[in-house]
């Protein structure tokens, strides 16, 4: 009797299975264990949907980019299905793509881009700022993974920001070095800053700070405007000289 209900049971089971569709992702690059996809920027990631539909009518797929539809050819709706991501761009970063089924939309798997890239920092610079004027030097340190530090130096050594009035600021998307009154003495020099990428590693930018004298700024508009009230002074003096003149010849 026992035998005929273990027989019985691997039956359904069986009979389950084969009724029961498994969604799977393939991709290149690999996926890690997590389900995880790592990539760069402007990279290509490569994805293939596969599933075992126990018919024909329920084996449509179903394509998400986190929770949007992926809009799909005909011919690309039935497994194998594919998409590619290419080239791969900021907005990636952490995107989710699901594969399920149409008819069933329990059955899927998901993926997740994790994208890195380094920080994005210029060529070297050469700024001209005038005596008193306010300066602003700024490094984009924005990364993935983090930056793990920031420094910054003047004329090859550390910098001391008490001396020179500067403010460093930092928000993890920009390291900005700033003073409100330049002096030639205190100032002019070549800025180095310094960002290390525990995975890309140590990038700089530098900065060439060049110090003129101050020059004098006139006010325009007052200036214009008090042109423009001698002008029209002078303009009915004349005017009113001018009908003495013709009052007297007559």
């Amino acid at each position: 009797m026992k035998l005929m209900w273990i027989i019985a049971l691997l039956n359904c089971l069986l009979f389950c299975a084969t009724q029961t569709a498994g969604v799977s992702i393939e991709s290149s690059p690999l996926a890690g264990l997590d389900g995880f996809i790592q990539t760069e920027l402007e990279k290509m990631v490569s994805l293939t949907c596969t599933h075992d539909a126990a018919s024909e009518a329920d084996s449509e797929l179903v394509w998400l980019r986190n929770d949007a539809v992926v809009s799909l050819k005909e011919g690309n709706k039935k497994g194998p299905s594919r998409v590619c991501i290419s080239p791969v761009i900021l907005a990636d970063k952490d995107a989710t793509f699901t594969c399920r089924l149409k008819s069933n939309a329990s059955d899927s798997v998901s993926v997740v881009l994790n994208v890195t890239y380094p920080p994005s920092l210029t060529d070297a610079e050469v700024i001209t700022v005038e005596e008193e004027a306010t300066m602003v030097l700024w490094c984009d340190i924005d990364a993935h993974p983090p930056v793990s530090s920031v420094s910054w130096t003047l004329n090859g050594t550390e910098m001391d920001l008490k001396a020179g009035e500067f403010i460093l600021t930092n928000d993890g998307l920009t390291s900005r070095l700033s003073t409100n009154k330049v002096q030639r003495s205190l100032h002019e020099g070549t800025y180095r800053c310094t960002v290390v990428s525990p995975m890309y590693g140590t990038q700089t930018n530098v900065f060439t700070v060049d110090v003129t004298d101050k020059t004098m700024k006139f006010p325009l508009w007052p200036m214009v405007a008090g042109i423009v009230v001698v002008c029209l002074t002078t303009i009915l003096a004349v005017a009113s000289r001018w009908r003495k003149i013709v009052k007297c010849c007559k």
